[in-house]
Protein backbone atom coordinates (compact mmCIF):
# COMPACT_ATOMS: atom_id res chain seq x y z
CA UNK A 1 0.00 0.00 0.00
CA UNK A 2 0.99 3.58 -0.77
CA UNK A 3 1.98 5.74 2.05
CA UNK A 4 0.32 9.40 1.52
CA UNK A 5 2.25 12.50 3.09
CA UNK A 6 -0.71 12.51 5.98
CA UNK A 7 -0.01 8.79 6.39
CA UNK A 8 4.22 9.75 6.55
CA UNK A 9 2.94 12.29 9.22
CA UNK A 10 0.83 10.73 11.35
CA UNK A 11 3.47 7.76 11.89
CA UNK A 12 6.34 10.60 12.97
CA UNK A 13 3.30 12.01 14.93
CA UNK A 14 3.06 8.28 16.68
CA UNK A 15 6.49 7.77 16.80
CA UNK A 16 7.12 10.77 18.80
CA UNK A 17 4.51 10.21 20.91
CA UNK A 18 5.55 6.67 21.72
CA UNK A 19 9.10 8.60 22.83
CA UNK A 20 7.16 11.23 25.06
CA UNK A 21 5.90 8.39 26.63
CA UNK A 22 8.57 5.84 27.34
CA UNK A 23 10.32 8.66 29.01
CA UNK A 24 7.67 10.10 31.01
CA UNK A 25 6.86 6.38 32.30
CA UNK A 26 10.10 5.26 33.40
CA UNK A 27 10.35 8.04 35.45
CA UNK A 28 7.29 6.44 37.24
CA UNK A 29 7.80 3.42 40.31
CA UNK A 30 4.87 1.28 38.38
CA UNK A 31 6.69 1.30 34.58
CA UNK A 32 9.87 0.24 36.08
CA UNK A 33 8.48 -2.47 38.29
CA UNK A 34 6.47 -3.69 34.72
CA UNK A 35 9.72 -3.24 32.91
CA UNK A 36 11.76 -5.70 35.41
CA UNK A 37 8.53 -8.63 35.78
CA UNK A 38 8.26 -8.34 31.63
CA UNK A 39 12.32 -9.39 31.61
CA UNK A 40 12.50 -11.49 34.98
CA UNK A 41 15.68 -9.04 35.75
CA UNK A 42 17.23 -9.45 39.71
CA UNK A 43 19.17 -6.72 41.01
CA UNK A 44 22.85 -7.75 41.25
CA UNK A 45 24.28 -6.98 44.30
CA UNK A 46 28.09 -6.92 42.44
CA UNK A 47 26.77 -4.38 40.02
CA UNK A 48 25.00 -2.01 43.38
CA UNK A 49 22.17 -1.65 41.09
CA UNK A 50 19.87 1.45 42.31
CA UNK A 51 17.48 2.60 39.23
CA UNK A 52 16.70 6.38 39.64
CA UNK A 53 12.61 6.05 39.76
CA UNK A 54 11.80 10.19 40.17
CA UNK A 55 11.16 12.26 36.83
CA UNK A 56 12.03 15.71 38.90
CA UNK A 57 15.61 14.47 39.34
CA UNK A 58 15.66 12.97 35.87
CA UNK A 59 15.40 16.67 34.64
CA UNK A 60 17.92 17.99 37.67
CA UNK A 61 20.56 15.89 36.26
CA UNK A 62 19.90 17.10 32.17
CA UNK A 63 19.78 20.15 33.18
CA UNK A 64 22.61 20.64 35.63
CA UNK A 65 25.11 18.24 32.33
CA UNK A 66 23.67 21.49 30.56
CA UNK A 67 22.98 18.95 27.69
CA UNK A 68 22.21 20.49 24.38
CA UNK A 69 21.22 19.10 20.94
CA UNK A 70 25.12 20.17 19.97
CA UNK A 71 26.33 17.35 22.77
CA UNK A 72 27.19 13.84 22.77
CA UNK A 73 27.21 12.18 25.76
CA UNK A 74 28.87 8.97 27.43
CA UNK A 75 26.18 7.69 29.80
CA UNK A 76 28.18 4.72 32.47
CA UNK A 77 25.56 2.49 33.98
CA UNK A 78 21.98 2.97 32.18
CA UNK A 79 20.02 0.39 34.01
CA UNK A 80 17.43 0.21 32.56
CA UNK A 81 17.50 3.55 30.70
CA UNK A 82 15.63 5.74 32.73
CA UNK A 83 17.99 8.61 32.34
CA UNK A 84 19.22 7.30 29.11
CA UNK A 85 16.21 8.13 27.04
CA UNK A 86 16.09 11.73 28.49
CA UNK A 87 19.65 11.99 27.14
CA UNK A 88 18.46 11.02 23.64
CA UNK A 89 15.42 13.73 23.95
CA UNK A 90 18.15 16.81 24.78
CA UNK A 91 21.37 15.57 22.86
CA UNK A 92 22.72 14.70 19.42
CA UNK A 93 23.93 11.33 20.45
CA UNK A 94 24.54 9.25 23.37
CA UNK A 95 26.17 6.40 23.82
CA UNK A 96 25.74 4.08 27.05
CA UNK A 97 27.90 1.75 28.57
CA UNK A 98 26.50 -0.80 30.81
CA UNK A 99 28.53 -3.89 32.57
CA UNK A 100 25.70 -6.05 33.23
CA UNK A 101 24.83 -8.36 30.04
CA UNK A 102 21.40 -9.03 31.33
CA UNK A 103 20.55 -5.59 30.88
CA UNK A 104 21.46 -5.35 27.42
CA UNK A 105 18.25 -6.91 25.60
CA UNK A 106 16.16 -4.92 27.88
CA UNK A 107 17.65 -1.23 26.54
CA UNK A 108 18.19 -2.99 22.71
CA UNK A 109 14.78 -4.35 22.81
CA UNK A 110 12.28 -2.25 24.74
CA UNK A 111 13.41 0.74 26.39
CA UNK A 112 15.58 2.55 23.85
CA UNK A 113 14.29 1.27 20.71
CA UNK A 114 12.74 3.85 19.43
CA UNK A 115 15.60 6.00 19.99
CA UNK A 116 18.15 6.28 16.70
CA UNK A 117 20.44 8.11 18.61
CA UNK A 118 21.79 6.32 20.88
CA UNK A 119 24.68 2.91 20.91
CA UNK A 120 24.34 0.33 23.50
CA UNK A 121 28.00 -0.37 24.95
CA UNK A 122 28.61 -3.96 27.08
CA UNK A 123 31.31 -3.27 28.98
CA UNK A 124 33.12 -2.13 31.59
CA UNK A 125 34.10 1.89 31.59
CA UNK A 126 37.71 0.90 32.86
CA UNK A 127 38.46 -0.73 30.14
CA UNK A 128 36.40 1.36 27.30
CA UNK A 129 38.31 2.83 24.95
CA UNK A 130 36.89 6.22 24.88
CA UNK A 131 39.08 7.51 22.18
CA UNK A 132 37.29 4.72 19.88
CA UNK A 133 33.96 5.65 20.73
CA UNK A 134 34.47 9.34 20.41
CA UNK A 135 35.89 8.88 16.84
CA UNK A 136 32.55 7.51 15.61
CA UNK A 137 30.56 10.51 16.40
CA UNK A 138 32.84 13.41 14.70
CA UNK A 139 32.96 15.24 18.01
CA UNK A 140 35.58 16.51 20.34
CA UNK A 141 34.60 15.91 23.72
CA UNK A 142 31.97 14.08 25.82
CA UNK A 143 29.84 15.17 28.36
CA UNK A 144 29.86 12.25 30.78
CA UNK A 145 26.65 11.82 33.12
CA UNK A 146 26.19 8.39 35.14
CA UNK A 147 23.99 7.37 38.19
CA UNK A 148 27.04 5.43 39.91
CA UNK A 149 26.91 2.63 41.82
CA UNK A 150 28.49 3.58 45.41
CA UNK A 151 31.15 1.35 45.61
CA UNK A 152 32.97 1.79 41.78
CA UNK A 153 32.08 6.00 42.43
CA UNK A 154 35.60 6.99 43.02
CA UNK A 155 37.32 4.56 40.88
CA UNK A 156 35.17 5.39 38.06
CA UNK A 157 35.86 9.16 38.50
CA UNK A 158 39.25 8.97 38.83
CA UNK A 159 39.63 6.50 36.22
CA UNK A 160 38.27 8.41 33.49
CA UNK A 161 40.08 11.74 35.04
CA UNK A 162 43.71 10.07 35.23
CA UNK A 163 43.00 8.87 31.74
CA UNK A 164 43.05 12.56 30.61
CA UNK A 165 40.08 11.09 28.05
CA UNK A 166 38.06 13.74 26.29
CA UNK A 167 35.95 14.66 28.76
CA UNK A 168 34.44 18.32 28.54
CA UNK A 169 32.37 17.49 32.20
CA UNK A 170 31.38 14.97 34.33
CA UNK A 171 27.36 15.34 36.03
CA UNK A 172 27.15 12.19 38.09
CA UNK A 173 24.92 10.73 41.40
CA UNK A 174 26.75 9.73 43.95
CA UNK A 175 26.62 8.90 47.73
CA UNK A 176 26.15 12.14 49.53
CA UNK A 177 28.77 11.73 51.98
CA UNK A 178 31.40 11.42 48.76
CA UNK A 179 29.75 14.63 46.73
CA UNK A 180 30.49 16.56 50.31
CA UNK A 181 34.51 15.40 50.00
CA UNK A 182 34.57 16.27 46.49
CA UNK A 183 34.08 20.15 47.16
CA UNK A 184 35.24 20.35 50.81
CA UNK A 185 38.10 22.86 50.90
CA UNK A 186 40.81 23.21 53.70
CA UNK A 187 39.99 22.64 57.04
CA UNK A 188 37.08 20.91 56.79
CA UNK A 189 35.92 17.53 57.96
CA UNK A 190 35.40 16.42 54.77
CA UNK A 191 38.14 17.57 53.38
CA UNK A 192 40.99 14.71 51.99
CA UNK A 193 42.79 13.38 48.67
CA UNK A 194 39.52 12.72 46.93
CA UNK A 195 38.74 16.91 47.30
CA UNK A 196 42.48 17.70 46.25
CA UNK A 197 42.38 15.60 43.43
CA UNK A 198 38.93 16.59 42.23
CA UNK A 199 40.66 20.04 42.51
CA UNK A 200 43.19 19.46 40.35
CA UNK A 201 41.32 18.24 37.29
CA UNK A 202 37.67 20.15 37.46
CA UNK A 203 35.59 22.47 39.80
CA UNK A 204 33.04 21.16 41.54
CA UNK A 205 29.64 22.09 42.04
CA UNK A 206 26.67 20.19 43.95
CA UNK A 207 24.13 20.64 41.92
CA UNK A 208 21.23 18.72 44.05
CA UNK A 209 20.38 16.39 46.95
CA UNK A 210 18.52 13.24 46.26
CA UNK A 211 16.50 11.14 48.98
CA UNK A 212 16.52 7.51 49.06
CA UNK A 213 13.21 6.89 48.24
CA UNK A 214 13.92 8.34 44.62
CA UNK A 215 16.00 4.97 43.87
CA UNK A 216 14.76 1.70 43.60
CA UNK A 217 15.76 -0.64 45.71
CA UNK A 218 16.11 2.83 47.92
CA UNK A 219 19.48 2.80 49.51
CA UNK A 220 20.50 3.20 52.50
CA UNK A 221 21.81 6.56 52.34
CA UNK A 222 21.18 9.84 50.56
CA UNK A 223 22.80 10.88 47.59
CA UNK A 224 23.60 13.91 45.72
CA UNK A 225 24.26 14.81 41.99
CA UNK A 226 27.89 16.65 41.45
CA UNK A 227 28.77 18.56 38.28
CA UNK A 228 32.49 18.30 37.78
CA UNK A 229 33.75 20.70 34.36
CA UNK A 230 37.28 19.74 33.75
CA UNK A 231 39.45 22.51 33.54
CA UNK A 232 40.76 24.12 30.73
CA UNK A 233 44.56 24.09 31.84
CA UNK A 234 45.27 22.59 35.83
CA UNK A 235 45.46 25.03 38.55
CA UNK A 236 49.13 23.77 39.50
CA UNK A 237 52.13 22.21 37.85
CA UNK A 238 53.75 20.06 39.96
CA UNK A 239 57.09 18.85 38.20
CA UNK A 240 56.07 15.05 38.81
CA UNK A 241 52.35 14.54 39.19
CA UNK A 242 52.18 11.32 40.09
CA UNK A 243 54.59 12.12 43.22
CA UNK A 244 52.50 15.09 44.11
CA UNK A 245 49.30 12.80 44.60
CA UNK A 246 51.83 10.25 46.76
CA UNK A 247 52.30 13.32 48.82
CA UNK A 248 48.60 13.93 49.57
CA UNK A 249 47.65 10.56 50.03
CA UNK A 250 50.61 9.81 52.59
CA UNK A 251 49.37 13.65 54.87
CA UNK A 252 45.67 12.26 55.17
CA UNK A 253 46.55 8.15 55.69
CA UNK A 254 46.79 9.01 59.47
CA UNK A 255 44.38 12.00 59.40
CA UNK A 256 45.00 12.87 63.33
CA UNK A 257 48.74 12.48 62.93
CA UNK A 258 50.87 15.48 61.22
CA UNK A 259 51.98 15.51 57.91
CA UNK A 260 55.49 14.89 59.12
CA UNK A 261 54.48 11.92 60.68
CA UNK A 262 52.50 10.91 57.28
CA UNK A 263 54.99 11.61 54.73
CA UNK A 264 57.46 9.06 57.01
CA UNK A 265 54.88 6.41 58.06
CA UNK A 266 53.57 5.75 54.81
CA UNK A 267 54.79 2.80 52.43
CA UNK A 268 54.21 5.55 48.95
CA UNK A 269 56.86 8.12 50.25
CA UNK A 270 58.84 7.23 53.61
CA UNK A 271 60.32 10.60 53.34
CA UNK A 272 62.52 11.33 56.64
CA UNK A 273 61.21 13.76 59.32
CA UNK A 274 63.74 15.92 58.74
CA UNK A 275 63.68 16.53 55.05
CA UNK A 276 59.43 17.15 55.52
CA UNK A 277 60.70 19.90 58.34
CA UNK A 278 62.96 21.47 55.93
CA UNK A 279 60.36 21.33 53.05
CA UNK A 280 57.79 23.27 55.22
CA UNK A 281 59.90 25.93 57.25
CA UNK A 282 61.22 26.48 53.16
CA UNK A 283 57.48 27.16 52.98
CA UNK A 284 56.85 29.21 55.86
CA UNK A 285 54.78 26.52 57.53
CA UNK A 286 54.63 24.90 60.84
CA UNK A 287 56.82 21.61 61.31
CA UNK A 288 53.81 20.32 63.02
CA UNK A 289 50.92 21.61 60.68
CA UNK A 290 48.51 18.77 59.61
CA UNK A 291 47.61 17.63 55.70
CA UNK A 292 43.90 18.89 55.96
CA UNK A 293 45.25 22.76 56.74
CA UNK A 294 47.54 22.67 53.37
CA UNK A 295 45.98 23.49 49.72
CA UNK A 296 46.27 21.93 46.47
CA UNK A 297 49.34 24.94 45.46
CA UNK A 298 50.91 24.18 48.89
CA UNK A 299 51.16 20.34 47.97
CA UNK A 300 52.45 21.00 44.52
CA UNK A 301 55.18 22.98 46.23
CA UNK A 302 55.57 21.03 49.16
CA UNK A 303 56.37 18.13 46.47
CA UNK A 304 58.18 20.15 44.07
CA UNK A 305 60.55 21.00 47.11
CA UNK A 306 60.70 17.26 48.64
CA UNK A 307 61.48 15.92 45.03
CA UNK A 308 64.13 18.46 44.94
CA UNK A 309 65.77 17.15 48.70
Amino acid sequence: MLKTESHVEKNKEAEAGKKENQVANLGDPKATIEILKKYNFSFQKKFGQNFLIDRLVLDKIVRAAEITKEDVVLEVGPGIGTLTQCLCENARYCIAVEIDKNLIPILENDTLASYDNVEIVNDDILKTDLNVLLAKTGAKSFKVVANLPYYITTPVIMGLLEKNAPIDSMTVMVQKEVALRMQAGPGSKDYGALSLAIAYYAEPYLAANVPPNCFMPRPNVGSAVIRLKLHEEKPVNPKNESFMFKVIRASFNQRRKTLVNGLKNSQETQIPREKSEEALRAMGLDANIRGEQLTLEDFARLSDLLLEA
